[in-house]
């Protein structure tokens, strides 16, 4: 079956992948969006490896106030500059600062989480997306790796609540 350019329209728009990966992956999959999906998923997963050894110098931190309670400062790296600039880049450092509010992780990554966290305590990147609950945290990440080509990372955060 042929791949038009409105179902690479559509894969583009919901990936945020490279026209040239979209009609690869729809190719592939003989025009089945899930099964496109999932291979620049899995893509994008072997793109962020390939990048894990780089640098991440450059980024922003980002600051998320709810309900006037609870407040969020989240350092996200990348490698350059100009990818801190991006929308792709400020929104993923939004939706992460969102995260943290919502869910209170105690750590960036399980190999962080202190001794003396609680048994059912999950580390941000372990977590399910809020957003999106097929995902978590390291999951969005990566496809942000994926579409913009170059490492991301959580530095650090920090969570205030009022009472605490």
């Amino acid at each position: 079956m042929p791949v038009t350019i409105d179902q690479i329209k559509e894969l583009r728009a919901e990936t945020g992948a490279g026209v040239m990966d979209c009609r690869q992956a729809l190719t592939e999959a003989n025009g089945d969006m899930e099964q496109a999906r999932l291979a620049l998923r899995e893509k994008g997963i072997a793109t962020a490896a390939k990048r894990a050894d780089r640098a991440a110098g450059q980024g922003l931190i980002h600051s998320y106030i709810h309900g006037g309670r609870i407040g969020v400062l989240v350092d996200l790296r990348c490698e350059t500059d100009f990818v801190a600039k991006t929308d792709q880049f400020k929104e993923l450092a939004h939706d992460i600062a969102m995260q943290i509010a919502s869910m209170n992780p105690a750590a960036v990554s399980a190999e962080q989480m202190p001794a003396d966290a609680e048994p059912e305590a999950v580390a941000l990147l372990d977590q399910e997306f809020i957003r999106d609950g097929s995902q978590t945290i390291s999951d969005r990440i990566n496809d942000v790796i994926a579409s913009i080509g170059e490492k991301v990372e959580v530095a650090r955060f920090i969570r205030y609540e009022m009472g605490e």
